[in-house]
């Protein structure tokens, strides 16, 4: 449907005349009549009947106004998702109970002002291309070995100190910190360690730097299974980020015990593209700022 035409339509319906249209438009009224000639004709309906008075909308033209009004602020919207100071900043935060929407929360809540689209991706590889594209503005990402592509940038922007989660009954249970190397010799479940991904990289790290035994085995079913298998367990813990929300019932009892000498920190990054003109990025960048040199934290060769 040719949206001028639906705009001149609007437009005579408000101004009531078909010259004070073309003003409002600043079109000829000859442009006017023609468009909405069109109009009709591709409706099989007509819409005005003229008076000594101006026009007046027939009944199909009654019916077809608040359709003609949806059209031109769906038209609007459309324009706005893609403008850049007008639209959503697009960010990819990778779980919204992980540390990155964490962090997006604070940028809003400092800038309540920027209007924020988030988005939940599988890996690096598919965010880089994200933004590669312009799909997305930025993603977060832990970043290992594989080179970003040219125009891409990325930069450190939070180190998220890693803890044991444990059921009641785990030989750990009861301790209040631990170092990651008491954790050798003890099973650690983590399911979700999808071979290929940045964090199953860094959990692998993790484990041959410190002898300990990480178990993918069985489907990933989500975290509700992971939670109920631990509560239950008096052998297997797994490794959960400090800022991932997680809610379980009270009968579980699980611990979360914090891990230092030294403290394993996961390494979040921003990615983006350098050629990005959309001013909240430059927002949040700004916000974000950088960790700080952390004392006795480990974190893959890879991230250092």
């Amino acid at each position: 449907m040719d949206l001028d035409a639906v705009r001149t339509f609007v437009a005579i319906a408000d101004a009531g005349r078909f010259r004070e249209a073309a003003l409002a438009l600043d079109v000829t009224q000859q442009a006017v009549s023609k468009r909405v000639a069109a109009l009709e004709k591709d409706l099989g309906a007509r819409l005005f009947t003229r008076t000594a008075r101006g026009a007046r909308l027939t009944v199909d033209g009654q019916v077809f106004l608040p359709h003609a009004r949806e059209l031109l602020a769906a038209e609007e919207r459309a324009a706005a998702s893609v403008r850049p100071g007008r639209r959503a900043l697009r960010i990819d935060v990778i779980g919204r109970r992980l540390a990155p929407a964490d962090l997006v929360r604070d940028f809003h809540r400092a800038h309540p002002e920027a209007a924020l689209d988030v988005v939940t991706l599988f890996d690096a590889d598919a965010a880089i291309a994200a933004v590669r594209s312009g799909t997305i503005d930025a993603s977060f990402r832990a970043l290992t070995e594989r080179r970003l592509p040219d125009g891409v940038e990325s930069a450190r922007v939070h180190d998220e100190p890693v803890q044991l989660l444990t059921g009641p009954a785990h030989a750990l249970a009861a301790a209040r910190t631990i170092t990651p190397a008491r954790l050798a010799g003890h099973r650690i479940w983590m399911p979700g360690n999808d071979a290929g991904t940045e964090w199953a990289a860094f959990y692998d790290d993790l484990g041959a730097e410190f002898g300990i035994t990480i178990e993918v085995t069985g489907p990933d079913f989500g975290a509700e299974p992971l939670l109920d298998t631990i509560a239950d367990s008096p052998h297997l813990a797994t490794f959960v980020g400090e800022q991932t929300r997680m809610v379980w019932p009270a009968g579980h009892d699980l611990r979360r015990i914090p891990i230092h000498d030294p403290t394993p920190v996961y390494p979040h990054s921003l990615i983006w593209r350098a050629d990005n003109p959309h001013p909240a990025l430059a927002l949040l960048r700004s916000h974000l700022g950088s960790p700080g040199p952390g004392s006795d934290t480990w974190t893959p060769k890879w991230a250092r």
